[in-house]
């Protein structure tokens, strides 16, 4: 499953909107709708990550894995 399609479930499993997700991390609706829809892949610092964890009521190992990204630094 890509992390875009994880992301999403998590979210909706919630009921949550893509803006509030937004809003709880400091960012825009449109950068989590391009993280779903596997435009863009996320950059989180690890407050902003907490805040997922948070707001998705998920612990860090649920979260969709961005390792790939993060390793192309």
């Amino acid at each position: 499953m890509s992390s875009g399609i994880k992301l999403t479930k998590l979210r909706k499993r919630l009921g949550l909107t893509q803006k509030q997700v937004a809003d709880a991390i400091g960012v825009t609706d449109q950068t989590v709708s391009n993280w779903e829809a596997g435009r863009f892949e996320p950059r989180l610092t690890i407050s902003q990550t907490q805040a997922l964890c948070r707001v998705l009521e998920c612990p860090l190992d649920e979260l969709p894995s961005f390792k790939d990204a993060q390793e192309s630094d």
